[in-house]
């Protein structure tokens, strides 16, 4: 599960400037908006949306902006209507790529993310042709600052967490129908809670090195940067030290 969260790292400690922000709210405030308007206004009643507000707060996103996007979602306020879409590829070096897409345009976010895939020298998948190498989890992310991680692990556990991650933030996994239960646990105990969220875990890992890694990151960074992409998950496994090279480009 390791190399998709190591990446977030890097990208979390690359991405602290005003652009980086104001995409991260962008998401934020489309998960809430198609949130509420499948699931309802209510968090408490309202899973995803929970989760959706939850990391907005976490992002220090105002409390004003967030409770516009949940009546937009509901269909209180006017506002562009998103499509929930996923796209699958390859990269090169038999690199799999999962692409969650939330758009107001199909046509345009299927030309970009293909351009994405052929200029690094993959190719998109028909539907399911990737979707079969990854299970779907529960990620709760926790701020790691003075945080034992054996502590952790235990009560997350205890709690229906199938793993621990070590790294900033800890990442715990599991079930998504433990997912809200977990959460609610981990915040009880005393953790900061920074996200909840579904996500998608490669079943099969592929190691990558070197210049596979290099081209690997460099697709997955081109596909996060999207306007039209909410995530995007990979089988690649990369090694700590092939991050920390990475990170120092």
């Amino acid at each position: 599960m390791s190399g998709h969260n190591k990446w977030s790292t890097i990208k979390h400690k690359k991405g602290k400037t005003d652009a980086a922000r104001g995409k991260l709210f962008t998401r934020l405030i489309r998960e809430i908006t198609i949130s509420a308007r499948s699931g309802g206004k209510d968090p408490d009643g309202n899973p995803r949306l929970r989760a959706a507000v939850l990391a907005a707060r976490a992002s220090n996103m105002p409390k004003d902006t967030i409770e516009r996007a949940v009546l937009r979602g509901a269909g209180e306020l006017e506002g562009e209507q998103y499509e929930e879409l996923s796209y699958e590829g390859y990269g090169i070096g038999g690199v799999a790529f999962f692409v969650e897409v939330l758009t107001t345009n199909k046509n345009r976010a299927v030309a970009e993310i293909r351009y994405r895939f052929n200029k690094a020298g993959g190719n998109m998948g028909t539907d399911g042709s990737v979707a079969w190498m990854f299970a779907r989890k529960g990620l709760v992310e926790i701020d790691a600052e003075g945080v034992d991680f054996d502590t952790l692990f235990m009560a997350a556990a205890e709690a229906g967490a199938d793993d621990v991650e070590e790294g900033e933030p800890f990442a715990v996994y599991s079930e998504l129908a433990v997912l809200n239960g977990l959460s609610q646990a981990l915040e009880t105990a005393g953790y900061r809670v920074l996200s909840v969220k579904p996500t998608m875990v490669a079943t099969n890992p592929l190691d990558v090195t070197g210049d596979i890694a290099d081209a690997t990151l460099r697709l997955l960074t081109a596909l996060d940067d999207l306007d039209d992409v909410q995530n995007v998950y990979m089988t690649a496994n990369i090694s700590d030290e092939e991050m920390e090279r990475l990170a120092e480009e």
